[in-house]
């Protein structure tokens, strides 16, 4: 009987050893970091609906990429209600949730990763402040954002909330690892 509980142990432990390992693989790969440390970031993109319905998608791809970014992933989705409340669910509880999601949910979307040296934080300064009449010159949103709300686009704001977004969106087949 002992033997029996040894040998189960044993085997419990190697399918959580390869399940870590497998968990670190994807991990690797949504981060950018397959075949080595890499100096490039990832991060997650969406032209919101409004963006989309205003035909902004190619002024918007080619600001980024004149800015140097890498788009290594790139679709048009439809958010449900659900999908988006999963999405933002950070926000659930303020004020602006029920309506963050009817917009995100209005019309479709596109989703992008981007890769680069610091993409994180110099894409949040391209996309410029939330509030259009707050952000800078030559952002983004200054350019194209109607309000807060309808403010064109969406960026993660940090490493670890890009890896979370970036696989909500993608999977690993699709970020070309």
């Amino acid at each position: 009987m002992a033997k029996a509980c040894q040998d189960t142990l044993c085997f419990l432990a190697s399918c959580v050893d390869l399940f870590l390992s497998f968990c670190y693989e994807i991990f690797r790969v949504v981060m950018g970091l397959k075949g080595g440390i890499s100096m490039k970031e990832r991060t997650l993109s969406i032209i919101k609906p409004d963006g989309v319905a205003r035909g902004l998608v190619g002024e918007i791809t080619g600001i980024l990429e004149r800015a140097g970014f890498r788009i290594i992933a790139m679709k048009m989705v439809c958010l449900s209600q659900a999908e988006a409340g999963r999405f933002y669910t950070e926000h659930k509880g303020r004020p602006y949730y029920q309506g963050l999601l009817d917009f995100m949910s209005s019309g479709p979307s596109v989703v992008l990763v981007l890769e680069g040296k610091n993409v994180v934080a110099r894409y949040r300064e391209i996309m410029g402040a939330t509030d259009p009449a707050k952000a800078a010159d030559g952002t983004i949103r200054k350019a194209f954002a109607t309000d807060g709300r309808r403010n064109v686009v969406h960026g993660s704001d940090s490493v670890e909330s890009a890896a979370v977004e970036i696989g909500y969106f993608f999977s690993v087949l699709e970020l070309g690892a």
